[in-house]
């Protein structure tokens, strides 16, 4: 496939209608964090972007949503496919970006160089959006917080050693702080900031 090709094709096939089902997706999500959700309508977005993060890219990003992509991502046809289907401008600085996305493998460093809004606009801040090798088959966490009624579980491979104590200088920032949402292929889960995420026992 031709990189003109790449960047033309792959968006939803019917575009307010599509975005419509992942927006609801997406609050689903985020409202009760942990939940597996698998996007229906079909992005098919420039490799390594995965079709979850895709999706979730043409439903939120827009003209007035500065983008974050790592090094991978940056390096391939996922920047003008992104400007082509949404009109996101891409943004090599973390603190500018509304929404960061990660193909599988990425280091990830301090989520504070991402915004993390401000104290009287919390919802200022990026939304970093992480590609994983599978969501279910990884070290097994427990969730808890706001949206969950007494604890759930999810099993993210390939999220870094670091992530527990990045996400929890994440939590200290509160009500600062950025979201997560992590996917693998046409599937995501979100992680909210009031969310406590702790190692469960092997």
């Amino acid at each position: 496939m031709s990189l003109k090709t790449e960047v033309l094709t792959g968006g939803f096939a019917e575009p307010v209608f599509h975005a419509q089902s992942v927006f609801k997706l997406m609050m689903d999500a985020m409202a009760r964090p942990g939940t597996l959700q698998t996007v229906a309508p079909d992005a098919a977005p420039p490799t390594p972007l995965g079709r979850a993060a895709g999706a979730i890219a043409l439903t939120l990003c827009d003209h007035d949503t500065p983008v974050w992509l790592s090094a991978g991502l940056a390096k391939s046809a996922v920047p003008q496919w992104l400007c082509f289907h949404t009109g996101a401008p891409v943004t090599p600085e973390k603190a500018e970006a509304r929404f960061a996305f990660a193909e599988a493998g990425t280091t990830l460093s301090s989520f504070g160089l991402f915004a993390t809004g401000t104290q009287e606009y919390p919802d200022r801040s990026t939304t970093l959006i992480i590609e994983l090798a599978d969501l279910e088959v990884g070290r097994r966490l427990a969730l808890m917080g706001p949206g969950i009624k007494t604890v759930t579980e999810i099993a993210p491979l390939g999220l870094p050693d670091t992530f527990l104590r990045l996400w929890t200088e994440n939590r200290a920032l509160f009500p600062r702080g950025i979201d997560i949402v992590l996917t693998s292929g046409s599937r995501f889960v979100c992680l909210p900031r009031t969310t406590k995420i702790t190692a469960t026992e092997m």
